[in-house]
């Protein structure tokens, strides 16, 4: 069970390994792009490269779907990037249901763990294999593996690595159950905390905070959902930036010189690499200027 791109290491790494997956659930299809020309998810469509039957329920709670489900008779459900499952169906199988998690568990639960850990500066996140129960993200844990978060990562780097690393856990966790040698244990709920889901209005730049918060904020939502800031009334995506030893000034005024763009933060300026004005696509700083009006002294709201 999965959507997004983030799932599909793992189902082609079960299949690689000669795992029967005898059924893909997946999100419907839905209107996409600018053309809003309906697509599957990328699940589905790997699936459907393997000639494997593929299931898109509207809700998970019809019990129509739970038959057909049960009918089956799966062993395992392996969970990565999915839907919240309702108990009804996570015990169906005989071993019980498993989740992928992008995070080292009991940190960052929730629905953005790639994005926040990169926001809070964290040097190291991972991956996490766990039993589901009703609360979600709470299972007992069968298991983790870390990875670095380098200084110039993204949410989409860290996410593509995450996923290669989540599905050999995945497949060493199913070995594990398989063979009757998995140890699940509790969570610490004394080291939990949250990764909430990002809304829309959570992504404007505060130039009034430390350089670092605001590169750390922006590297965290690039490229989606991205990070962004407004001049002259039009919003500005901005993708990669870099920490400066220059001074600082009034936060958010903008520097200009030559083919290079920066902004005061509360502590000093930050260069600004890559961005996008709404309607165009993404470029390099040197690129928007030579096509942007915009003079030292202006200010990013």
């Amino acid at each position: 069970m999965g959507t997004p791109e983030f799932a599909v290491p793992s189902l082609e790494t079960l299949l690689q390994h000669q795992y029967l997956i005898p059924a893909v659930v997946t999100a419907p299809d839905k209107p996409r792009g600018r053309g809003q020309q309906m697509s599957a998810t990328p699940v589905k469509l790997t699936a459907l490269q393997h000639n494997l039957h593929v299931f898109q329920p509207e809700s998970l709670r019809d019990p129509e779907f739970a038959g057909q489900i049960r009918s089956q008779r799966p062993d395992l459900i392996v969970v990565v990037a999915f839907r919240i499952l309702p108990k009804e169906l996570f015990m169906i199988p005989r071993l019980g249901s498993i989740n992928l998690h992008a995070s080292l568990l009991p940190r960052y639960r929730g629905a953005a763990p790639i994005n926040w850990a990169i926001i809070n500066g964290e040097m190291e996140t991972g991956v996490t294999t766990f039993f589901l129960e009703e609360r979600v993200d709470t299972g007992n844990l069968l298991l983790q593996r870390s990875v670095p978060i380098g200084p110039e990562a993204d949410a989409g780097s860290l996410h593509d690595t995450l996923a290669q690393a989540g599905a050999e856990v995945v497949l060493e966790t199913v070995r594990l159950i398989e063979q009757g040698r998995a140890s699940p244990r509790p969570q610490d709920n004394a080291l939990v905390s949250p990764a909430p889901k990002i809304l829309k209005d959570d992504c404007r730049i505060r130039w009034d905070q430390p350089a670092v918060k605001v590169h750390n904020f922006i590297r965290g939502l690039s490229p989606h959902p991205a990070a962004f800031t407004q001049h002259d009334g039009r919003v500005l995506k901005i993708f990669r930036t870099a920490l400066t030893d220059l001074g600082a000034g009034i936060p958010g005024r903008v520097g200009v010189e030559r083919e290079s763009l920066s902004v005061s933060t509360s502590d000093r300026q930050l260069a600004i690499l890559e961005l996008q004005q709404e309607g165009k696509k993404r470029m390099s700083a040197a690129e928007f200027l030579r096509g942007y009006r915009i003079a030292s002294g202006e200010k990013f709201l």
